[in-house]
């Protein structure tokens, strides 16, 4: 190959220079490619491509040149970012048709979409996740039946699984069933606390602590020494809970960090799990379709994804995150089947079918152990 392209370079040498010769002699000037040193013929050098004119330019040409430049790069890019948000299918399948030089590539377009996802949030101000701890006081009581009563918050509630003394100390009305007792003694005196969390997304960063009471502060406590003095290999796993709860006792961000490193890790993964199972549900196409034809797909729709979580983080500053997920979700399940039906070119019962299907197992197998494993990740990490 390299001899071959050897000889294609002198060949192309030698016709310059015969045609550099004839209009020598015909007395027009040939002067030699600043770049290569070549005899230049026409506005370009036919050997390496040098342009004739490269004398200085006015600021007036300059700016027009750059105008130009840019234009003629963002056209691209526009009609990229019409196709990827208005076609559905249409990237991957123009890949797949040798239509390229109208769009950026897509491994180039998934690259520069993610970094502007997560440049957005870095400028923006907001978190990709934080959690809020909410602290509930519990008080216990009884009466003279022994039935024991729970009050969370004030709100008064009978727990039938438990029984108490006059002294009111509680045991399980089925010791068989495994009810967990509470240490604390029915009076109606004694409070304990116990808590739950909320999570928010795409919502500012908040570094102010949350308010916890002291009962919650010290089981926490409580919970840190425990698992410090337990040695034994399966207590890291209390250990670092314990960690990242007492973290999150004083910061509701303090897992956005590890989070946000995570999720491009674990994306890494699914983009090809995702291209096997397109592979796997269009196995009978496997003549028509190649695996990298199923990569290209994957990578769209992942590229898709970011800029609709770019869209679902700035509509979560006005609107509740209930809604902003509902129609985040349905406009990308929406996108996906029609995606499949461009590209794979089937029927629109088949189609919704293996939308179904594919829908089912990658939420349920891939992408929802992804994020479990990428939220313990953040835990451990932190």
């Amino acid at each position: 190959m390299e001899e071959l392209e050897a000889i294609l370079e002198t060949g192309a040498v030698a016709a310059v220079e015969v045609a550099a010769s004839a209009l020598a002699e015909k007395g027009e000037p040939t002067p030699p490619c600043p770049n290569c040193g070549k005899p230049l013929i026409g506005p370009y050098c036919a050997v390496c491509g040098q342009p004739v004119n490269t004398h200085r330019r006015s600021v007036r040409h300059l700016a027009h040149e750059f105008v130009k430049d840019i234009v003629s790069f963002d056209s691209r890019i526009l009609r990229t970012t019409r196709a990827l948000l208005l076609r559905p299918g249409e990237l991957p399948a123009a890949f797949r048709d040798g239509r390229t030089m109208p769009y950026v590539p897509p491994v180039r377009l998934y690259l520069f979409v993610t970094l502007l996802f997560f440049l957005f949030l870095s400028v923006s101000g907001l978190a990709l996740m934080q959690f809020g701890l909410r602290a509930h006081v519990v008080v216990y009581s009884h009466d003279a039946a022994g039935h024991v009563y729970m009050s969370v918050d004030g709100t008064k509630s009978i727990v039938k699984a438990l029984k108490s003394d006059a002294a009111g100390k509680m045991s399980a009305v089925d010791p068989a069933a495994g009810t967990v007792v509470p240490d604390e003694k029915a009076n109606g005196h004694t409070t304990s606390a116990t808590f739950s969390s909320s999570v928010q997304f795409f919502q500012p960063v908040d570094h102010t602590k949350n308010a916890v009471p002291p009962g919650l502060a010290n089981a926490l406590a409580k919970l840190r020494d425990e698992a410090a003095k337990d040695n034994s290999k399966d207590q890291w796993l209390v250990k670092s809970i314990a960690t990242a709860l007492s973290r999150l006792e004083t910061d509701p961000a303090a897992l956005n960090g590890p989070m946000t490193a995570w999720i491009p890790r674990i994306l890494f993964v699914l983009l090809p799990l995702f291209a096997l199972l397109l592979a796997l549900f269009y196995r009978k196409q496997r003549k028509d379709f190649l695996f990298v034809d199923h990569l290209i797909f994957s990578l769209t729709m992942h590229s898709f994804a970011f800029v609709l979580l770019i869209v679902a983080a700035v509509l979560a500053q006005v609107i509740s995150g209930g809604w902003v997920a509902l129609i985040a979700w349905g406009v990308l399940s929406l996108y996906f089947f029609l995606s499949l039906k461009v590209f794979y070119a089937q029927g629109w019962a088949k189609t919704a079918f293996k939308f179904a299907g594919i829908s089912f197992v990658y939420a349920t197998f891939f992408l929802a152990p992804a994020l479990v494993f990428a939220l313990a990740a953040s835990v451990v990490e932190g």
